[in-house]
């Protein structure tokens, strides 16, 4: 496809950790469990993989659980608490979760026990929302992502750390957004935090649970002893390495990275402005991710966007691909501020780290390509 344009989806596997996962799969391919040497050696690795994504996220590696993404992790984190919560207990969430936290929350936990906390008119989950929340309410867990796969909205969860702090309630930030993205050591700060490889260049099927302290376990999968009994399975040795390969990859130059790309974003903004008028940005006023941009369109249906741009090589999305329905992304995009009537135009567009403004540039060409197209009202010829 000549320009990938919908990484918040997914990424491509980085060239360091696509050779990372090849060595690992020739050099390191026995069960880590097993007690022979070559076995001993794979788990050596496996440990030292731990240790470095460790040091990449400021936590000590005994509180890293090896999972198969961000939705496990999740998953894993709230049907833990089910099973130790006080049956009246309750957890609170933003307004703008990804699904994989409202629904394992409201499935683990019931509806009832979830609390939703409110977004600002930028998406935005403000300190004096969360303490107004806390003071009426004690749930046992606040989780606020770091970052929005939809809008890109940066929330400030530093600030909204100390505040769960301040209150002794335990705070969980899913990163899968910001991680690879932004300076992440920080997140340590955190009781739990989520993430998931795909998102910055690590193969797929591979994440991880940073959990509050080393000894804590409620494993989802039962079976075996594997993460220290946190969860069941034989790890994935070359997929672990791959993921952490990938962060080590693109964190060196990330801060160079998110100011050349924030340029070509805004320039990209400022363009499609100008050709469309009445293009609405959400959440433009709010801090976002420097390859980020969920826009309401002036006119036509996202899917025929998505279609005709497909034609001509670009890939763009109409949100979460986790997402669909009454509950998918249209929950988080009406809290981010559209209308019904504006949930059928919304498409979003997400660049990687390579991502060059001559391709940004020719994604404006192609939309205005397609909006003749489409203005002309006959048979799709792109």
């Amino acid at each position: 496809m000549a320009s990938y344009f919908d990484y918040n989806a997914t990424s491509p596997v980085h060239t360091a950790a696509r050779e990372a996962w090849l060595k690992a799969s020739d050099e390191h391919w026995q069960n880590p469990s097993s007690l022979y040497r070559e076995a001993g050696l794979t788990s050596q690795a496996l440990e030292a993989a731990r240790e470095r994504l460790g040091d990449l996220l400021g936590v000590e590696s005994e509180r890293v659980v090896f999972t198969s993404g961000a939705t496990e992790s999740n998953n894993t984190l709230f049907s833990g608490l089910a099973k130790c919560l006080e049956p009246d207990a309750c957890v609170a969430i933003s307004a703008i979760e990804h699904p994989c936290v409202r629904e394992a929350a409201r499935a683990w936990l019931g509806r009832h026990r979830v609390l939703e906390i409110p977004v600002n008119e930028n998406g935005v989950v403000e300190v004096e929302a969360l303490e107004k929340l806390l003071a009426c309410h004690q749930p046992a867990l606040v989780s606020i992502m770091a970052a929005n796969n939809e809008s890109g909205v940066l929330q400030p969860w530093q600030d909204l750390l100390k505040v769960c702090r301040q209150a002794e309630v335990r705070f969980h930030t899913d990163a899968a957004q910001w991680i690879g993205k932004l300076e992440s050591t920080a997140l340590g700060a955190c009781d739990y935090i989520t993430g998931s490889a795909h998102k910055f260049g690590g193969s797929k099927g591979v994440g991880f649970l940073v959990v509050a302290h080393a000894d804590e376990a409620f494993p989802l999968f039962h079976g075996g002893p594997q993460e220290q009994n946190r969860r069941a399975g034989t790890e994935n040795y070359p997929g672990i390495e791959a993921m952490v390969t990938a962060l080590e990859s693109v964190m060196p130059k990330i801060a160079e990275v998110a100011a050349k790309q924030t340029i070509m974003r805004d320039a990209f903004i400022e363009q499609m402005q100008t050709q469309f008028v009445g293009l609405r940005v959400i959440s433009q006023a709010a801090p976002r991710l420097w390859n980020t941009v969920l826009m309401v369109m002036p006119q036509h249906d996202n899917l025929k966007w998505l279609t005709r741009l497909s034609r001509l090589g670009f890939a763009i999305s109409t949100g979460s691909a986790c997402s669909s329905g009454k509950e998918g992304s249209s929950v988080v995009v009406q809290a981010l501020g559209a209308s019904w009537e504006e949930l059928g135009r919304v498409v979003r567009v997400s660049g990687g780290w390579e991502t060059t403004s001559a391709q940004w540039q020719a994604l404006v060409a192609a939309f205005a390509e397609v909006s003749q197209s489409l203005d002309a009202g006959g048979r799709p010829g792109i």
